[in-house]
């Protein structure tokens, strides 16, 4: 394959891939964003393996038929609420392959690359592994904490910005240790070096967060993949590399920094790993007293009785697999001229826009499916709010108590509806690890069980 192939094949791919961003940035066109972007990294691979590759082709395609059937059957196998802990891990083989690639690069002693070219090469290798191995580690760490493999709570060591910071220079100062050994015709043990603090960096980065604010990581480690593949593409001199990283690197990083300012936190701070709240712990909330459970028989009624519905999906939903229940619920109430929408938090789930996949899985109409912004002003105009195994995007204490680990973070205020029912198994805590006050309030009723079992019981009350 010709040299202008190639390139025409990796212009082509670069398009799709734009594409298929635009599409994937909204829930009517996503199906058509994946496909340009299955269209394009197919492009790119064949471009790759007849044009670029000139040997090991026995060797290429073993690895492509392992690395392929490993991808199908986790793909098969993979429910809806473990997709948070398989980004994870996916966003991990990422830096992976990166250090893997930058080592081989480094050690392939290229002789015909000399002066401030040598150089630049040498700064792309480092960058290179550097990013990807905090993007290793804390793609591990993050996949420990989504699959309950290690604890929500974040670990806040005495001084842990002062680790970071020393754990940086020390960074820095071995990139300079590099340089001078490479140029000299070594600087293998730097690069190890180097390699090992940015693991432990990217450890004790994610370990510091904690578990109610893991959408944030999984988005920032997203775009940590991606400035790990463009400095791989320098590196290895790749167009296509270069600028597949950086778009997604930038997508990240944008989707982060609007997460972040939904939650009411500071986009250095995840960098940082500066912000955490204290998850896994039950607190005493400030205002107590007893909750009002109720039935199935006499949630369909309210729902019946209803002209205005807000429902609010969280994780327990995931958990349930109830959205198709709540797709044949949503059904019959606007079969009764019922209007139902459904308020979308941020950071409901466990990664960007989890439960709009799983609205969608289920078919619920995108027009009835409208972020916290565009309808949290018409709570107290809704006769009955639905909460579905949601607890830290609906506690008003992010409001009323300052010193609240979520204090400040935006939630969705369904106190504020004429009846708030709130589906949950017990009365335990969220993610976050913070009680909730809105279980306790005079308007707000607890439907207790698993939320399949309770919407199928709530559908078969409802008059026919």
């Amino acid at each position: 394959m010709s040299i202008g192939i190639v390139t025409a094949s990796y212009i082509g791919a670069t398009v799709l891939f734009i594409l298929a961003l635009g599409g994937l940035s909204n829930q009517e066109t996503a199906r058509r964003g994946n496909l340009y972007g299955i269209t394009g990294m197919t492009i790119a691979l064949l471009a790759t393996i007849f044009g670029s590759v000139t040997a090991n082709f026995d060797l290429l395609i073993a690895c492509m038929l392992v690395g392929g059937s490993i991808g199908i059957i986790l793909a098969k196998k993979i429910e809806m609420t473990q997709m948070p802990e398989l980004v994870a891990i996916l966003h991990s083989l990422v830096g992976l392959a990166a250090i893997l690639v930058g080592f081989a690069n480094f050690m392939e002693h290229d002789t015909s690359i000399i002066g401030i070219d040598k150089t630049i090469h040498d700064i792309e290798t480092y960058l290179g592994i550097l990013i990807g191995a905090v993007t290793f580690s804390g793609s591990v760490i993050a996949f420990g904490k989504l699959s309950g493999k290690i604890g929500g709570k974040p670990l806040l060591l005495p001084g842990r910005h002062l680790l970071n910071l020393g754990l940086l220079i020390i960074a820095i100062w071995m990139g300079n240790e590099f340089l001078i050994t490479s140029a000299a015709g070594n600087g293998f043990d730097p690069l190890v070096w180097m390699t090992v603090v940015a693991l432990l960096f990217g450890i004790h980065m994610v370990m510091a967060i904690g578990g109610a604010d893991m959408p944030v990581v999984v988005s920032m480690l997203n775009s940590y993949s991606g400035w790990a593949a463009a400095a791989t593409g320098f590196m290895l001199d790749n167009d296509l590399l270069i600028v597949v990283g950086a778009l997604v690197g930038s997508s990240g990083a944008i989707l982060s920094f609007i997460m972040c300012r939904a939650m009411n936190r500071k986009f250095i701070a995840v960098i940082a790993g500066g912000f955490g709240t204290s998850g896994g712990t039950v607190t005493t909330s400030t205002e107590t007293g007893e909750v009002t459970p109720v039935e199935a028989e006499e949630t369909a009624m309210l729902l019946e009785s209803a002209k205005n519905v807000i429902i609010v999906p969280g994780y327990g939903m995931a958990v349930a697999q109830a959205q198709h229940t709540v797709n044949e619920i949503t059904k019959k109430l606007r079969g009764m001229d019922i209007n139902v929408r459904f308020g979308i938090h941020p950071v409901a789930g466990r990664m960007p826009g989890h439960m709009n996949v799983l609205l969608a899985e289920a078919r619920v109409p995108y027009d009835i499916v409208f972020e916290m912004d565009e309808l949290n002003d018409d709570f107290p105009d809704t006769d009955v709010a639905i909460v579905i195994g949601a607890n830290d995007i609906v506690n008003p204490s992010a409001q009323d108590e300052p010193n609240s680990p979520i204090a400040g973070m935006p939630v969705l205020e369904v106190w504020k509806s004429k009846t708030c029912i709130v589906l949950k198994r017990s009365m335990a805590s969220g993610y976050a690890g913070v009680d909730n006050p809105l279980f306790y309030k005079e308007n707000t009723r607890m439907l207790f069980g698993d939320a399949k079992d309770s919407l199928e019981k709530v559908l078969k009350s409802f008059s026919d």
